[in-house]
């Protein structure tokens, strides 16, 4: 394989199934769908846990969040831990970030030669109200604006959201025309979005290719069609979740997210159509990921912040100089995989300090050399009572939960997990929950991450200063205030 320059383009929020390549019936995803085309398409990957920060800081260190420490949106990535960007910048590859990274400040050393119109924790501090949830006694979201967030705000208009993509795609393109004739060693582009975060609001355009009455209804978002579990049960009380009766409003929301998928793909066109213009296609490859998935009603629930497969499975193509045309990998790929796979990619070489990443380099089974492997995520954020972890082994999935009953699904015959088979399979919960042990002892891990936010609480000023912090609904876009960023249109 020959080094190669690489653009590699992240979402946020996107569901690993919503996309036109990954066989949906309704979203379209023309740019998404050429690159799996024209290269490969992992039909098994996953983040390492299903919210921002701690996600976007397993992407680049390659290490999951029981290993760094960085569990949650606000304790983020600060440049501690050696990344893929590092590496290849003091190896003498160009490496530029353009757009939104969450990480905790553009004034650390964050491993990139340079970052443009860069989104990081707001305010510097990002959700430390939720890190009360290390004391047991983080404030439940009971004022209803995160079911606001989806109900009221899905449908027509536009957001700051929408306009910080744009602003994202302007400045990548910039970048590739400044920078078409560099020569020396292939550098590496990075251009994340921001969508398709809620709100799911989008131009009148977007949404009429979405009609509402053509639109799915989310999977077991009845009581009833789903299994029930205590942890489901406080992740629904914390994020005010009301019972989810109106099936217009379900619809609605569909298609105001897959307009708002359709928007990214469109962005990710403009900069692939500029780069093809420049005649730099011949020498880059194209990769594409998100940092997690989305409920979107699925499980009663809207969101993420669980480990069910809508929130932690997610889209991975690439395609570009020696990457197989239309080629599908099934082996289980995570995030911790692409430090590296992009080091692979573009000459650069691991060093001692990598020896103990836990995660493969994927060209072999790009190239057709597939091995089984287990997957495995773990969250320990905002609406989680205790730590939860996830271990899949083929089609089997165990979600263990600290202090609580463990859930089975097997996958392949029940894909939206709306059958709980632990009860009737405790043999099987034993030896994946073996597996799991292999990776990391549950329960320490979960105490070690309390006692994390407990000392990142105490040193904001402790639970009761905590208490009188805002709760931030979602990040507001460089430039914009969080009042502007979260008043709802025509309301104020």
């Amino acid at each position: 394989m020959q080094p190669a320059n690489l653009i590699l383009f992240q979402s946020d929020n996107h569901n690993g199934h919503i996309t036109g390549c990954y066989g949906h019936p309704y979203v379209k995803t023309p740019t998404m769908d050429r690159i799996a085309a024209a290269g490969v398409r992992f039909a098994n990957a996953y983040c390492t846990s299903p919210l921002c920060c701690p996600s976007r800081s397993s992407l680049a260190t390659g290490r999951y969040p029981h290993q760094t420490g960085y569990w949650d949106n606000a304790l983020t990535y600060d440049g501690r831990v050696p990344s893929w960007h590092h590496r290849l910048r003091d190896q003498g590859h160009t490496v530029v970030a353009v757009g939104k990274l969450h990480y905790r400040s553009g004034d650390d050393d964050n491993g990139f030669t340079e970052e443009i119109v860069p989104m990081h924790l707001h305010e510097g501090k990002g959700a430390i109200k939720n890190l009360l949830r290390g004391y047991g006694t983080e404030p439940r979201k009971d004022d209803g604006s995160f079911w606001k967030l989806y109900i009221e705000r899905s449908g027509v208009g536009t957001t700051h959201y929408q306009d910080y993509d744009r602003k994202i795609t302007a400045k990548a393109v910039e970048w590739l025309q400044r920078n078409s004739k560099k020569t020396g060693k292939p550098w590496v582009l990075y251009v994340s979005y921001i969508s398709a975060h809620p709100p799911f609001t989008v131009p009148q355009r977007l949404y009429d290719l979405y009609p509402e009455d053509n639109m799915p209804l989310p999977p077991a978002f009845r009581a009833g069609e789903r299994p029930e579990h205590p942890s489901m049960e406080h992740l629904r009380y914390m994020d005010g979740m009301r019972v989810m009766t109106d099936e217009a409003a379900l619809r609605r929301i569909a298609a105001g997210y897959f307009g708002l998928i359709t928007h990214l793909d469109e962005q990710i066109g403009e900069v692939l159509s500029a780069a093809g213009e420049l005649g730099l296609l011949d020498n880059t490859r194209i990769a594409y990921t998100s940092d997690h998935g989305e409920l979107f009603g699925a499980q009663g629930l809207f969101g993420k912040k669980n480990l069910y497969e809508s929130a932690i499975r997610v889209p991975l193509l690439l395609s570009g100089p020696g990457v197989p045309k239309g080629r599908v990998v099934s082996q289980h790929a995570s995030h911790v995989d692409l430090f590296p796979t992009i080091a692979a990619a573009v000459g650069a070489k691991l060093v001692a300090a990598d020896n103990d990443l836990p995660g493969v380099d994927l060209w072999p089974a790009i190239e057709g050399r597939e091995t089984s492997r287990i997957a495995f995520a773990e969250y320990h954020a905002q609406g989680s009572k205790a730590g939860a972890f996830v271990v899949r082994d083929g089609a089997m999935k165990l979600i263990y939960h600290v202090g609580m009953r463990a859930q089975l699904f097997d996958l392949a015959r029940d894909p939206d997990e709306v059958h709980d088979l632990a009860a009737a399979d405790p043999d099987t919960v034993r030896i994946l929950e073996k597996k799991l042990r292999a990776i990391c002892d549950p329960e320490a891990v979960d105490a070690r991450a309390k006692a994390d936010q407990r000392a990142a609480a105490d040193s904001w000023g402790g639970a009761a200063k905590l208490l009188g912090e805002t709760q931030i609904l979602f990040t507001p876009p460089p430039g914009v205030s969080k009042e502007e960023a979260w008043a709802v249109p025509g309301r104020g």
